[in-house]
């Protein structure tokens, strides 16, 4: 993983009253560590300093030596990392290859570009340093595409038709599982992930194969998996709302449920976890929305399109809502201000867009295009992202998708996976 420069401060000292050699080597001297006080500190305290690293720092730490190495198989060290490792709310994008159709490109956000290689790879974006890290996908075979990521876990979708091949990968350890496959036979579907701590839940809905030449949407079928040793391999299925269309294959967890948009009218569609359910929620302004995205920002789900409307006392614009849960209704909470909205329907030129969202920050790409637009909700702010510097505008493709990520060390979504019973099945 390539990482960024790291500029140390060094401390400064009170100069002595003797000549300029000597102060200077004073001030060298408090610069070197005594290996007799660092040997000696406690293995829970650099245990506990080792949980603090950045991710990138944190992968390179385990080269250092045996035990470093062999810390993520430590139970005490897995307990503390769970219980005090910072969250990062970071961003993962992928160049769409333009081979793909714009239909299936834009419904499922890519046909990755893997630059006829063996791997591919993705590039994590921190919106807080705002560095850009390049991050391989070494054991994903080819042939599927990424649909979800939660709890440190991307979600691989087969693009093969049939009963869809699923694959959860841990990029920061190289690490991934193979799903069992689905019951139905599916073409594009929509697909839902979500990891924690105690549970591990993915759903699958929509783009049913009735025939070979023939697709509806009809069901959805969910994976389970917890830590009380429950799991369930595709067999809770569920009906869809009639005359639905999943056209965005994203679905945004919040709350207990998984939400995604239904196209042609724009409304919401609700999959409740626990009842086993599908509903529809009214979508605000729905009439005069264009590319409308569902995303989870601070606990809110949020909800992004722009807004074209013919009368001069509606102005276009480009707006956020939030979902108030007890009533189903929506709130106005933001809008882009109207001479960047300019500049961005320049740029966007009526391509279309995505959007994401992660802990404070939510991100606007651009159908085709290497520009990417970020908001700190909660600061009030809009900034251009600085260009990827691992690619290039000439080799974009069909653009960019992106997705929340939080980059971790330990998933223990997978380790539940991999104590399944089904893991001896597969």
């Amino acid at each position: 993983m390539e990482e960024a420069l790291i500029h140390k401060r060094k401390p400064t000292s009170i100069p002595s009253q003797s000549s300029t050699s000597s102060s200077s080597n004073a001030i060298s001297a408090t610069l070197e560590m005594d290996c007799r006080l660092w040997s000696k500190l406690p293995q829970t305290l650099i245990d506990r300093v080792i949980v603090f690293l950045p991710p990138p720092a944190f992968v390179r730490a385990r080269s250092v030596c045996k035990r470093w190495c062999g810390l993520l198989f430590t139970s005490d060290f897995l307990e503390m990392y769970l219980r005090i490792s910072p969250r990062h709310h970071w961003f993962l994008f992928f160049k769409v290859d333009q081979s793909f159709s714009k239909s299936y490109i834009y419904k499922n956000n890519g046909g990755i570009d893997n630059n006829s290689k063996d791997s591919c790879e993705g590039y994590l974006y921190d919106p807080k340093e705002r560095t850009w890290y390049r991050l391989p996908f070494e054991t994903i075979p080819s042939g599927f595409f990424p649909a979800s990521s939660s709890g440190g876990l991307v979600c691989w979708v087969s693009h093969n038709l049939g009963p869809k091949s699923l694959i959860l990968s841990n990029p920061m350890i190289k690490a991934f599982v193979r799903l069992p496959l689905t019951l139905q036979p599916r073409l594009f579907p929509s697909v839902g992930l979500v990891s924690n701590d105690l549970s591990l839940k993915v759903v699958v809905a929509g783009d049913d194969l009735i025939s070979e030449f023939s697709v509806k949407n009809l069901s959805s079928e969910s994976f389970h998996v917890d830590n009380v040793g429950f799991y369930s391999m595709w067999g809770t299925k569920c009906e869809l709302p009639r005359l639905c269309s999943l056209e965005s294959g994203r679905m945004v967890y919040f709350n207990g449920r998984f939400y995604c948009m239904d196209y042609n009218p724009f409304n919401v569609l609700v999959y409740d976890t626990v009842a086993n359910s599908w509903s529809k929620i009214d979508a605000p302004m729905k009439r005069f929305l264009r590319s409308p995205s569902l995303v989870e920002c601070r606990g809110r789900l949020m909800l992004v399109a722009a807004v074209e409307k013919s009368k001069l006392n509606v102005p276009k614009s480009l707006r956020f809502w939030r979902l108030e849960v007890p009533r189903s209704s929506w709130m106005e909470v933001e809008r882009m201000p109207q001479q960047l909205y300019l500049q961005f329907v320049e740029a966007e030129g009526g391509k279309g867009f995505d959007c994401a969202g992660h802990g404070d920050f939510i991100v606007v790409t651009i159908h085709g295009s290497d520009q990417i637009l970020v908001n700190d909700f909660y600061k009030k702010v809009w900034e251009w992202i600085p260009q990827c510097p691992f690619i290039s505008g000439s080799s974009i493709g069909g653009g960019l998708c992106c997705f929340a990520y939080e980059p971790r060390a330990v998933t223990p979504g997978m380790v539940l996976l991999e104590q399944s019973t089904f893991s001896l099945l597969t």
